[in-house]
């Protein structure tokens, strides 16, 4: 039935970007530019989620906003969440040799 490639469900590359705001008030009208994940009504921000291929259209039109102070953009995608050669294999994953026998 989903044979074609082209039905097939393809994950979606995301960006965060963290919106400054002057008020809360305005938040509900983010919903219009991408998902808005979370908002902190006391440092006035949110996190909102775009599309990657749509990241710079959107801080163009995120920085015309009258509301908005100035919008951040996360780079977390850019860094490598490997750990393993940094801190060793053993205490990334902490393997136990006799997990399941017992003495």
């Amino acid at each position: 039935m989903l044979d074609n490639e082209e039905d097939t469900f393809k994950i979606q590359k995301r960006r965060g970007l963290i919106v400054w705001v002057y008020s809360t008030k305005q938040i509900k009208n983010l919903r219009r530019y991408g998902f808005v994940h979370y908002v902190s009504s006391k440092m006035k921000y949110a996190v909102l989620y775009v599309n990657e291929e749509d990241t710079e259209k959107s801080i163009e039109k995120l920085n015309r906003l009258h509301f908005v102070r100035d919008v951040d953009i996360s780079h977390r995608p850019e860094i490598d969440m490997n750990f393993g050669d940094k801190i060793g294999t053993e205490a990334a994953f902490q393997v136990q040799e006799n997990s399941g026998e017992e003495e």
